[in-house]
């Protein structure tokens, strides 16, 4: 089906809260953000860190728990009209369904000075929730208005630890994984995945697949 066509890292990802591994710092149960989350409240924000450390996992869990309409924009694709149409909808959304939106921009720093502009008075009147996610530094990437406006969250790349206990996790999950297919891996096949993936998930899972099915 097209489950298992889809790649593993895909079919791999955390559908829960519960199942979101690292940054603690972020989504723990005692952290403002893992609390708003939670509560769905959550607040404008960018996320900042490396490919495969869970920016667009979170995202995902977000969609599945909160209340509010997701929307989400591709900033590689994303013109002045995108933003504007996405604000008049979520205008409409709140006017017509008292349904709040939360507007998801991957890459945001690719967007020029003038498109987050149009930002600000959405996010200043609560339009939508924006958030941005991003793996270049915010701080010389997006305009100081808009960033006064947004909670800066810094995700870390994963630890090897994580990492082995994502791997692993794909060799024995028998609905998404390899769990079903009598797959062993060699301690050092793991620890050499482990050490190349440099704390990417995506990557490591990626790597894993090609193992897998090349073997």
């Amino acid at each position: 089906g097209t489950a298992e066509r889809m790649p593993l890292a895909a079919r791999m990802r955390p559908r829960r809260l519960e199942e979101f591994l690292g940054q603690e710092q972020i989504v723990g149960a005692d952290t403002f953000v893992g609390r708003a989350i939670r509560l769905d409240r959550t607040p404008a924000m960018i996320w900042y860190g490396p490919p495969g450390s869970g920016k667009t996992t979170l995202a995902y869990i977000i969609r599945g728990m909160t209340k509010h309409h997701c929307t989400a924009l591709s900033a590689v694709e994303t013109g002045v009209a995108d933003i504007l149409q996405a604000a008049e909808a979520a205008r409409l959304r709140q006017q017509d369904k008292d349904q709040g939106t939360i507007l998801f921009v991957e890459e945001i720093h690719r967007l020029n000075k003038a498109q987050q502009d149009r930002f600000l008075p959405c996010v200043e009147d609560g339009t939508f929730v924006l958030i941005g996610s991003t793996t270049e530094n915010p701080f010389f990437h997006i305009i100081p208005p808009l960033l006064s406006r947004c909670r800066v969250v810094v995700f870390h790349p994963l630890t090897d630890e994580q990492i082995r206990t994502i791997v692993e996790g794909a060799l024995h999950d028998t609905e998404r994984g390899y769990g079903g297919q009598e797959i062993t891996l060699a301690p050092e096949a793991l620890e050499h995945l482990v050490v190349h993936s440099a704390g990417d998930a995506r990557h490591a899972l990626n790597m894993l697949e090609l193992i897998v099915e090349g073997a």
